[in-house]
């Protein structure tokens, strides 16, 4: 499938039409109203009127103490909810002394080797009261224990709690590769939080699949819908063989989409995400309730389309992709940094990426219609045809078992890498604009300034968590460690002893040693 962008086609290599009218859109397309199914033109009745999106500034770097000073910030200039990013020791389940972690703690998240560091992370934040996104994965059920944890000894309950883990694995084996476990028993873990989250921890979304990351990689805005569907077709079938009611887990399940340059079709794979999501719970796991057939979503704008030249420019690509997402109807948002190309944000780009929501928000009034565009012949045919597309997609993945047997056997790897180097031989080729990189350019360029973190970072982490671990009872971790083993090997649901574990002062490394002595290692077997 082509993936480069011409005047006659999306970056799909969906025809564009000079000009549309009634015709062009297909017979029977019928998109219905906001907040009734299929979902179409929005997931509420009234759009933005009585709730804006989530502003969700995703943030986290250096250590906790700094990580949590930015946050407080950002709640201070009207950020309504906090999103964490982890470092990548973090991600895969290092702590931060481990031989495999240097060079990387906290580069580029924050490190979290244990409950002292989450307790430091979450410092002063109301936790029965801010939303907590977590970007988390084959961790996510230790990084969830964590915060658990801190909440318990803070006297909150669980049942307060509000926020997400991102939990997707199947798009790590699929395009990241931040994984620590083989996928079946990482699906366990998954069906463990959906069980264990459904009865102790109500209000928690306990996964968002995440179309964003297969984006970044280089898929298609219809690979990205059909891709991220079929996963979350997975989550939920996986749910069902575990003895869970599809009916109760389906309300917790959300989605996290990338939003990139091509302004009309992204907002159209918005509106055909929707279609498609309401039609898949009602016609396979025979969901009738609205909230669940609901597909909600949070968006971040392109990282992929961010450039180190002009970075300036970075500002506008921001702006139109933050606009085509709320036309699109997200339920929350993160704009990316100029200077995200560069380096980690600074505080003054991270508060211009915020105001830029703001005046989207505030200022424009596409707030105050819900679907604005719906109705328009060329946004409606674009909708119809993202389904049409991604509905093939999803059938020729469900031809191979589904999403899963379709990641074991590479598809989806070598879809994604096939549309990359597509779109990278239009850039190069020049089919494809991009300004300030292959056209526009200029000679030389003023620097701007950019964040740098102090190589101190990670000596001082490992010392806090060497003396950490000094202070701890290291009978009782062991003992912890030996109960988190044994639940592994007996079927158990985990997630009661990962917050045993770590409350008792297990690090996340050592949790994840103990899992891996049960589960084994994963090996990616897919090249280019």
């Amino acid at each position: 499938m082509s993936s480069h962008r011409t005047d006659s086609a999306t970056t799909s290599g969906i025809p564009v039409r000079p000009s549309y009218a009634s015709g062009d859109v297909p017979a029977g397309w019928e998109p219905g109203e906001p907040g009734a199914f299929p979902f179409t033109r929005g997931a509420v009745a009234g759009g933005y009127r009585k709730k804006l999106w989530t502003m969700r500034q995703y943030a986290g770097f250096s250590t906790a103490k700094e990580s949590n000073a930015r946050y407080r910030y950002l709640l201070e200039q009207g950020q309504t909810g906090l999103s964490v990013a982890f470092d990548l020791p973090t991600q895969i389940g290092f702590d931060s002394d481990h031989a495999l972690a240097r060079g990387e703690v906290g580069r580029v998240g924050v490190a979290i080797d244990s409950i002292e560091d989450m307790e430091t992370l979450l410092d002063g934040i109301p936790l029965g009261d801010v939303s907590i996104s977590m970007t988390i994965n084959a961790t996510a059920s230790i990084l969830l224990g964590l915060l658990l944890a801190v909440a318990r000894r803070r006297g909150t309950a669980w049942t307060k709690l509000s926020g997400t883990i991102q939990n997707d694995i199947l798009k790590e084996y699929a395009a990241r590769g931040t994984y620590a476990f083989p996928p079946k028993p990482s699906m366990r873990l998954i069906t463990d939080i959906f069980g264990f989250c459904a009865k102790d921890v109500p209000r928690w979304n306990t996964i968002s699949i995440s179309g964003y990351h297969i984006r970044e990689a280089g898929s298609t805005a219809v690979q990205e819908v059909a891709f991220t569907l079929a996963d979350g077709v997975e989550y939920l079938s996986a749910a069902v063989k575990a003895g869970l009611d599809a009916k109760a887990i389906a309300p917790r399940l959300t989605f996290f989409f990338n939003v990139h340059n091509d302004f009309l079709e992204e907002i159209a794979k918005f509106r055909a995400a929707r279609t498609l999501w309401a039609r898949l719970l009602k016609d396979r796991f025979g969901i009738e309730d609205p909230r669940s057939q609901a597909l909600r979503f949070h968006t971040q704008t392109a990282g992929s389309t961010l450039t180190a030249q002009q970075p300036d420019v970075n500002v506008v690509r921001v702006a139109i992709q933050a606009l085509a997402a709320v036309l699109g109807g997200t339920q929350s948002l993160h704009t990316n940094s100029r200077d995200e190309a560069l380096a980690l944000p600074t505080t003054e780009a991270a508060r211009l990426a915020l105001r830029t929501q703001q005046v989207i928000a505030y200022e424009t009034g596409v707030a105050r219609v819900a679907d604005p565009l719906g109705g328009s012949w060329a946004i409606e045919a674009l909708t119809a045809e993202i389904v049409e597309r991604a509905s093939a997609l999803i059938a020729r993945i469900d031809g191979m078992g589904g999403a899963l047997a379709a990641i074991e056997a590479g598809y989806f790897q070598r879809e994604i890498q096939e549309a990359a180097y597509q779109a990278q031989k239009a850039i190069e080729s020049k089919e494809q604009v991009v300004v300030g990189v292959n056209e526009f350019t200029l000679e030389e360029e003023n620097p701007i300034p950019t964040m740098t973190i102090d190589p101190k970072v990670e000596t001082e982490q490992v010392e806090r968590l060497a003396a950490f671990r000094a202070r701890r009872d290291a009978a009782k971790v062991g003992r912890l460690r030996a109960d988190l083993v044994a639940a592994a090997k007996d079927g158990r649901n985990l997630m009661p002893p990962i917050v045993e574990a770590v409350d008792g002062n297990v690090t996340l490394g050592e949790v994840v040693e103990s899992l891996r002595a049960v589960f084994g290692d994963h090996k990616d077997t897919v090249g280019l």
